[in-house]
């Protein structure tokens, strides 16, 4: 495992914000590196409105894409990592040890909003990338501390 440095998350200023800027598409790209996507990944906003969402249209190789921009749930950010540099402030690689050979990790930049796109349908609240937000609302039941009240309720069958 390795782990992940949140310090540069806390200062807004010291990292790139992505939002709106973030796409997620419904394919692999096997290329890791800088790429002029703005050149050819041009969306732009289609007349179509669904569920109180504007829809947007792309095309990537060919293929027409359908998309909406979401915002993260209240409470939730994204954050682009990279691998921490091991070199110093001048440059120098540091010293390392048997300890330090698991990767570290680094905030690079942060977004709040990002567009989900679908290759033959529109966007909808039934997309699995939408429904997938369920989650967070389980997740927040499931490590929620329990207090006395909630087991006295339990006990009583729910009637407080």
């Amino acid at each position: 495992m390795g782990t992940i440095d949140l310090r540069a998350a806390a200062d807004e200023n010291s990292i790139a914000n992505l939002s709106s800027q973030v796409h997620q598409l419904p394919c692999c790209i096997r290329f890791e590196g800088p790429a002029q996507v703005s050149h050819y990944f041009k969306p732009k906003s289609s007349e179509v409105e669904i569920d109180g969402v504007r829809t947007e249209e792309a095309h990537f190789r060919g293929r027409k894409l359908q998309g909406a921009t979401i915002s993260l749930p209240s409470g939730y950010s994204g954050f682009v990592l990279g691998q921490a540099s091991n070199r110093n402030a001048n440059g120098k690689r540091k010293a390392s040890s048997l300890t330090e050979e698991k990767p570290c990790w680094e905030v690079k930049a942060k977004f709040d909003k990002m567009t989900y796109w679908n290759h033959d349908s529109l966007p909808s609240k039934d997309d699995t990338f939408l429904r997938s937000f369920h989650w967070f609302n389980i997740a927040e039941a499931l490590h929620k501390p329990v207090t006395v009240e909630d087991l006295v309720a339990v006990s009583h069958g729910g009637k407080g």
